[in-house]
């Protein structure tokens, strides 16, 4: 399968997609591909989803021409590798803090000899097929995305090191856990936090990487694109649903 989000990004390209908390659809990844999402994010740390619902809506988002990425709940091996073996095409980690939590993601979700991410095929991941084991192993760890988020001071203060990893593709601003980290919650028009978030954008400017954050209104995005974001998740579906449905209900009342 193709890598287009991974490929754009390494270029120097946008990326444009959605994130997916609330609603366990079959036809959710569908949708958003049909709106022109090219990725779509399965929410794990706050969803209460399990691996069962993520291995459900990473099935039927075969097929769409969406890339399918779960954000885990935290960096811990077995979670890592249990959305990769289920057939996602890349992981969205939070509260990454330091260069050393940055290279054991990196090591626990690729296959040797670049990584240490346990070996099993036939399964949802090389879409339960036969084959060379050595052309599905450098096929997936070339397919696969890494986000990182960086949403805490200590995640700042080392943010160097964790975008000198090789591995991580994307340092991706958690933005209400950042500015709540530093002590100043929903601020984003702070000094410390717009300072915090010019740390991030240097590190990827100086390693190569991407940077990435969440925008949930149209304003919010263009800007953040103009500030020199290039991976953009806008909203996610609850928020979307709720604001296009006060809006309807709203007009109609007006009328």
């Amino acid at each position: 399968m193709t890598k287009p989000v991974k490929e754009t990004l390494a270029s120097g390209g946008i990326a444009l997609g959605t994130m997916a908390f609330e609603f366990a659809s079959p036809g959710i990844a569908t949708i958003a591909a049909n709106a022109g999402a090219e990725f779509i994010i399965f929410d794990m740390e706050h969803s209460g989803w399990g691996i069962g619902t993520i291995r459900q809506l990473l099935a039927t988002a075969r097929g769409s021409g969406i890339v399918p990425m779960v954000r885990v709940p935290a960096t811990v091996p077995h979670l890592l590798s249990g959305p990769l073996d289920a057939g996602a095409h890349g992981l969205m980690v939070p509260m990454v803090e330091s260069g050393a939590q940055a290279r054991l993601i990196a090591d626990a979700t690729r296959y040797p000899p670049v990584g240490k991410r346990g070996s099993a095929f036939g399964l949802a991941h090389d879409d339960f097929t036969g084959g060379d084991i050595v052309a599905k192993m450098t096929a997936a760890n070339e397919r696969l995305l890494l986000i990182a988020q960086i949403e805490t001071e200590a995640g700042v203060n080392d943010v160097d090191a964790i975008a000198a990893t090789d591995g991580i593709d994307v340092l991706w601003i958690g933005h209400f856990d950042l500015s709540a980290s530093l002590g100043i919650p929903g601020q984003f028009d702070h000094p410390r936090y717009l300072a915090a978030v010019n740390e991030v954008l240097a590190a990827c400017a100086r390693h190569g990487k991407t940077p990435g954050i969440m925008a949930n209104d149209v304003a919010t995005a263009r800007q953040h694109l103009a500030a020199g974001f290039r991976a953009i998740a806008y909203s996610g579906d609850l928020w979307i649903y709720g604001t296009a449905l006060q809006a309807g209900l709203d007009a109609i009342r007006s009328a």
